[in-house]
């Protein structure tokens, strides 16, 4: 089987789907969101979730449109990159929160893995918006 562009589209909504989503959740819970950050001795942590929450925004519509990939994979990766070892540090959390913390690591890093793999594909994608 080879590289199908419908498939490979249909990835790409769920994926993008899933940022774009919780970006919304950003803004949405920016107050909530925000004491978590800061119980975890985030700096600024209400700048900081909007900035994440943008981050999220514009690597999920990247994905999702096909255009500036390259910027929009970086957005996400650093994203996950950050936020998975400060806010989902299951390893140094009590045992009550460990569980949780962990399965949001892991699928952080799941979706990190998704994001090296949409590196692997030619540009321009299948079904891409040009400008």
């Amino acid at each position: 089987m080879g590289y199908n562009p419908e498939i490979f589209l249909f990835g790409r909504i769920l994926v993008s789907g899933f940022f774009i989503m919780g970006s919304l959740s950003h803004f949405k819970g920016l107050d909530m969101m925000s004491k978590y950050a800061a119980s975890k001795k985030v700096p600024m942590p209400k700048l900081a979730v909007s900035l994440t929450g943008l981050m999220l925004l514009f690597g999920g519509l990247s994905i999702l449109f096909g255009v500036y990939t390259l910027y929009g994979i970086g957005l996400l990766t650093l994203f996950l990159a950050v936020v998975s070892f400060k806010m989902h540090n299951f390893w140094a959390v009590p045992e009550k929160e460990k569980m949780e913390q962990q399965i949001n690591f892991t699928k952080n890093m799941a979706l990190l893995g998704s994001l090296l793999m949409f590196l692997a594909i030619s540009q321009p994608w299948a079904y891409a918006l040009s400008f």
